[in-house]
């Protein structure tokens, strides 16, 4: 299960780091200005609407679950970059170099992933996409309640392990959403 669960992880990763590049060609690295609470924020949204898109029969927005969690993936990687980076007052990198950049984070995201999972034994498959969702809400509070405390935290992982989480959860959404859709 775990050589399918590698295979899944890459397949939804190469579609969200498509969007990225295509999104990189037509904006640049203008999101290198957005300080991490605004990241931060940006993924609150995109993890309210899924929750509100899984609890309402009414969508007024033509875009699925799938593509918040594309949002959800994507800025979780540029928030790891803006930690590792910084902000800066104007745009300053390439596509190619954010691509770097952004293939690095995966990396290291999805080594925690696979360790992760070796431990707790896939039990992801087991849990709904709605349970995933919640725990991106919460993982976001952490986050949140850790920016208010400029960062400081006493015995919690730090911000960066939350985003890798969160990435590593709308991962799983991702899959099972695909799962269902092939079915």
């Amino acid at each position: 299960m775990a050589k399918d669960t590698s295979k899944q992880y890459d397949a939804v990763i190469e579609t969200c780091r498509s969007l990225f590049i295509n999104k990189m060609s037509d904006y640049g690295s203008a999101w290198r200005i957005l300080r991490l609470p605004s990241l931060t924020d940006q993924i609150f949204i995109k993890a309210q609407r899924t929750r509100s898109l899984q609890q309402n029969n009414v969508r007024k927005v033509d875009e699925g679950e799938q593509s918040e969690f594309i949002g959800i993936i994507n800025y979780c990687i540029m928030a790891l970059i803006q930690l590792e980076k910084g902000v800066v007052e104007q745009p300053d990198l390439s596509t190619k170099q954010a691509t770097v950049f952004y293939d690095q984070k995966v990396a290291i995201t999805k080594q925690l992933m696979q360790d992760k999972n070796h431990d707790y034994g896939e039990a992801w498959r087991d849990m709904r996409v709605s349970s995933l969702t919640d725990l991106i809400l919460q993982k976001l509070l952490r986050v949140k309640q850790i920016e208010d405390n400029a960062g400081k935290t006493i015995v919690s992982e730090g911000i960066d392990a939350n985003y890798q989480d969160m990435i590593n959860y709308a991962i799983f959404a991702m899959i099972h959403l695909t799962s269902v859709n092939s079915k």
